[in-house]
């Protein structure tokens, strides 16, 4: 990985090898490139997912399902990468926006932890989401909930 902080505060970081990477990888042009300043907390997550990528994945597993729309079912799984990209051929084929969309926060707050160095399940807020259906008992029409963790690559995690 490159190093971050060279020259001084402020210095720009035509040499920081992640950086780089992560620019052919999004498009960055050269001017958008040289906006990041030496001490960018966006270098640091970039360079600490790197490193997290070859290690871990978040996982979101089914833990209860009743009447669902998109036909979930407990032990379901919701596979992404560490940067939060949905890996689609191990995921279920349909996607709901509204069950997908509640992994938001836990993703960002586990991207944190990950960019700190910190374990990255130990965040102590939303380990559990539910979709926003509240089921038909309460004028809706099912539930879904997920636990959401970090595992290692390669390894189902047992809820």
């Amino acid at each position: 990985m490159g190093e971050v902080g060279r020259g001084g505060k402020g210095g720009i970081l035509s040499d920081n090898v992640t950086l780089k990477r992560f620019g052919e990888r999004v498009g960055y042009t050269p001017a958008e490139t040289a906006l990041f300043r030496e001490g960018d907390p966006r270098l640091r997550q970039m360079e600490r997912l790197a490193q997290a990528a070859a290690l871990y994945r978040i996982e979101a597993q089914v833990v209860k399902a009743r009447n669902c729309n998109s036909g979930y079912q407990i032990g379901d799984r919701f596979i992404l990468d560490v940067d939060g990209n949905f890996i689609t051929k191990r995921c279920p084929k349909r996607l709901c926006i509204y069950a997908i969309s509640q992994l938001m926060v836990p993703v960002a707050l586990i991207n944190e932890r990950l960019s700190e160095g910190l374990d990255p399940n130990q965040f102590h807020f939303m380990h559990f989401v539910r979709c926003p259906d509240v089921g038909v008992e309460c004028s809706g029409y099912g539930e879904v909930m997920l636990k959401i963790m970090v595992v290692p690559r390669g390894k189902p995690q047992q809820v």
